[in-house]
């Protein structure tokens, strides 16, 4: 028998096969094609509407709306919300840079808060543009991400129903939060040109994650913290930095003794390696009750006496996970002058309180023995500790992970995990 290509017959075949699959996908409830529309930007959500009669008016009921497109024209988005449907929406996200659509802007807003919205986010670029004042009077938003180049700082909020907020904002000078009794995540990420606030008051926040820029900040009330995360924008200047340490070690203390109750930590390697410059000056650190650390930086000798003196203050740590990542962005230089500068000897003060370990420089050339001295370090300063996880980054590991597993200690009383992991570029 003679096995014949048929071109005809074959096409014939696909054009079957792909009009019963669109079929299939027809046939589902409006509510799932909805559901699976609102995790696509609104643009492509409008455009499945060419591929079949049925889903013309589809878009128009999804639960959310999603304009990222910095480019896309206002009368397109005018003309888009004349068409939805939809009388509550759970998202509504705005990311916009156009100038002079400041009427446009605070029109789009207006209308998210008309169809009771659960979910917002705001990401406006430029400047002149304010908030209109009934943004700040909602009782649907549960969930908040602000990014804008000015908010006003005398406004008065009432979000009764908040529950997390994100905030990256300039000119805030007080952030007071505490007439918010459901809010329990507050993220803050402030930077050079968003400075962030200089004071926190949020006794009902459960979680923090704060990324603070070197104009101090003060955690006025944080009494009701069980976990945090911080890190500090640091400006890439020598002589800045050099005048601004003398605060951001004061800043830096001043939170840890805010943080004395938490049971969760997360620390970025620019705050440990603030709290090394503090610990090799002898300055003193708080207790801790916090039962699971987690050490985000570089492994490398600048931040050694700042994480020997958090383990030798708590005594009640359980869990220790170091993730070994390229994140920190305090040159090394910077440091030794500073410590050049007071008399100090950087030889010595990069060394850990035995004199034993003495790590590499930089994140370029580090070891297998780096590694493996630095687990054996951290094993040594701790007590009560039961678990320990290692989390490298490929993008900076120059040797084989398999060459780390043998030079290890066995440990009896600590469960010591070791992984990689491809970190995302910029994650926080």
């Amino acid at each position: 028998m003679v096995n014949r290509y048929n071109p005809r017959r074959r096409l014939r075949r696909r054009l079957h096969e792909k009009k019963r699959a669109k079929d299939l996908i027809s046939s589902l409830p409006d509510e799932i094609l909805q559901h699976i529309l609102s995790f696509s930007p609104t643009k492509f959500a409008i455009r499945t509407s060419l591929l079949s009669k049925r889903w013309r008016y589809i878009w128009c009921d999804t639960p959310s709306l999603s304009f990222s497109n910095c480019r896309q024209r206002p009368a397109s988005i005018d003309k888009t919300q004349m068409c939805y449907k939809a009388p509550k929406m759970k998202y509504f996200r705005l990311k916009n840079n156009l100038k002079n659509n400041n009427y446009y802007i605070k029109k789009w807003i207006t209308f998210a808060m008309s169809r009771n919205v659960e979910n917002l986010s705001l990401e406006v670029y430029g400047t002149g543009f304010k908030i209109p004042a009934s943004f700040f009077i909602n009782s649907s938003i549960k969930q908040l991400n602000i990014e804008l180049a000015y908010i006003s700082s005398q406004c008065l909020v009432s979000w009764p129903s908040l529950k997390k907020l994100s905030l990256r904002c300039k000119d805030i000078k007080v952030l007071d939060l505490s007439k918010l009794l459901h809010l329990r995540t507050l993220e803050i990420n402030s930077h050079i040109k968003f400075l962030g606030p200089t004071q926190i008051v949020a006794p009902h926040i459960h979680c923090l994650r704060l990324i603070a820029s070197q104009l101090p900040c003060t955690l006025v009330d944080i009494s009701s913290l069980t976990e945090a995360k911080l890190d500090i924008c640091i400006k890439s200047r020598d002589e800045i930095f050099k005048a601004d340490f003398p605060q951001l070690q004061a800043m830096v203390l001043e939170m840890l003794e805010k943080l004395q109750n938490v049971e969760k930590l997360t620390f970025g390697g620019n705050f440990l390696q603030i709290l090394s410059l503090a610990g090799v000056r002898g300055v003193p650190f708080p207790m801790l009750k916090v039962k699971t650390l987690i050490l985000e930086t570089v492994i490398f000798q600048y931040v050694i006496p700042g994480i020997e003196r958090l383990l030798q203050n708590s005594f009640e740590l359980k869990k220790l996970m170091v993730r070994a990542r390229d994140c920190n962005t305090i040159p090394g230089s910077y440091l030794t002058n500073y410590l050049d500068s007071l008399g100090l000897d950087p030889n010595i003060c990069w060394r850990s309180k035995d004199g034993k370990v003495i790590l590499n420089k930089s994140h370029r050339n580090i070891e297998t023995k780096h590694v493996t001295s630095f687990i054996e370090f951290t094993l040594k300063n701790t007590k009560s500790l039961d678990k320990m996880v290692v989390q490298l980054d490929e993008r900076y590991i120059s040797f084989r992970f398999k060459d780390l597993v043998p030079t290890l200690i066995p440990n009896n009383n600590v469960s010591i995990g070791l992984s990689t992991k491809p970190m995302i570029l910029g994650e926080w």
